[in-house]
């Protein structure tokens, strides 16, 4: 357990669930200093923070965790979905350095963010508790690296029975000032954020399997500062009430549900995605479908967590943050949006003459 004046290093701490991490931890009277690792460093400067710029496919890390007494790995890089080696080096070859360094400056905790992602496909209509086997999806290879990471992390546990391991697996993360990054990053030219307004939309599709878990990202930042402050250890599902379908959809939108079967959709987006008019691609919309429904119990009583945030809350925020194209001052969540994502469009075709 960390005591007053403890040391953190979060690696990942300018993206959308690091900032609000750092904000959380900066807040705890307990907390004596943050170090957040980032490749880029943002003119955002919280209290108690010191910024340190690497690379965790590259740069020595173990310099940077001496001292540490928990380090919080949220690292993690979702493009380009169309080169899944690049993607692989970051989150899986990338994360294996970040335990390894952990292990090698003997710090003695470590907290991980996995994924509702990591689990393999599961009930809609019920929660699964933290058992659930990790395999996840094969086609997607966000799910295939979360679930590589659980694997490996079995494995460091093994080794290092002294280190005390939390791994957190929340749901889809939302929150205002991520709007315009996950827009840029999932949605794309196809979809202007403009057509989100109410009413903007004509219908959601009620397709099989559309029903999944949202949550605030500072309520994930709340279960992250509970967990590394603390004695905790194990696996803890981070879910918000109640969950997303296409009626809860439509009441945010303002519109009606048509009932759709998945096929035709499915078809589109993938059109879209090899036309790179959509940054999420095909195989992520299979493992959507597929996520099981989280039980949080285990967080709520041995961590002490429950979201202040409801699902329906962190939707609505999510919505007005991407009609207003909301960022914040780090690289991850700044400037970039529609425009930007056009003239890498208008630069690739113009190669491809």
């Amino acid at each position: 357990m960390t005591t007053a004046g403890s040391r953190v290093v979060v690696v990942g701490a300018t993206g959308n669930v690091g900032t609000s991490v750092v904000r959380s931890l900066v807040a705890d009277p307990r907390v004596g200093a943050v170090i957040g690792v980032a490749r880029r460093r943002p003119t955002w400067q919280p209290p108690k923070t010191t910024w340190r710029t690497a690379d965790i496919t590259e740069d020595d890390l173990t310099e940077v965790f001496h001292g540490a007494d928990v380090v919080i790995h949220l690292a993690w890089r979702f493009q380009p979905t169309h080169a899944p080696a690049v993607t692989w080096r970051t989150n899986v070859l990338g994360g294996i350095r970040v335990f390894d360094a952990v292990t090698y400056a003997g710090v003695p905790a470590l907290v991980y963010a996995s994924s509702v992602g990591a689990y393999s496909p599961g009930p809609k209509d019920r929660g699964i508790d933290e058992s659930w086997p990790t395999h996840g999806w094969p086609g997607a290879a966000y799910s295939r690296e979360k679930a590589y990471l659980e694997r490996v992390l079995d494995a460091v546990e093994d080794s290092r029975p002294d280190l005390r391991v939390v791994r957190l697996r929340p749901g889809i993360i939302l929150q205002r000032q991520a709007a315009r990054a996950q827009h840029r990053l999932f949605a794309g030219p196809l979809l202007p954020a403009a057509l989100l307004r109410p009413g903007g939309v004509p219908f959601v599709p009620d397709l099989p399997g559309l029903r999944f878990q949202v949550l605030h990202a500072q309520d994930v930042a709340e279960a992250f500062r509970l967990a590394a402050l603390s004695s905790a250890a194990g696996s803890y599902n981070l879910a918000a009430e109640p969950p997303v379908d296409a009626a809860l959809l439509a009441d945010c939108l303002q519109t009606r549900v048509s009932r759709l079967p998945s096929g035709p959709l499915r078809a589109a987006l993938a059109a879209a995605w090899r036309l790179r008019l959509v940054g999420a691609s095909p195989d992520l919309f299979d493992a959507l479908l597929r996520m099981p429904l989280l039980d949080t119990t285990r967080a709520r009583v041995e961590l002490g967590w429950s979201p202040v945030h409801s699902a329906r809350d962190t939707l609505t925020e999510g919505l007005h943050g991407l009609r207003e194209g909301a960022g914040m001052a780090t690289p991850p969540l700044a400037a970039g949006g529609l425009g930007r994502t056009l003239g890498r469009l208008r630069v690739t075709a113009t190669r491809r003459r």
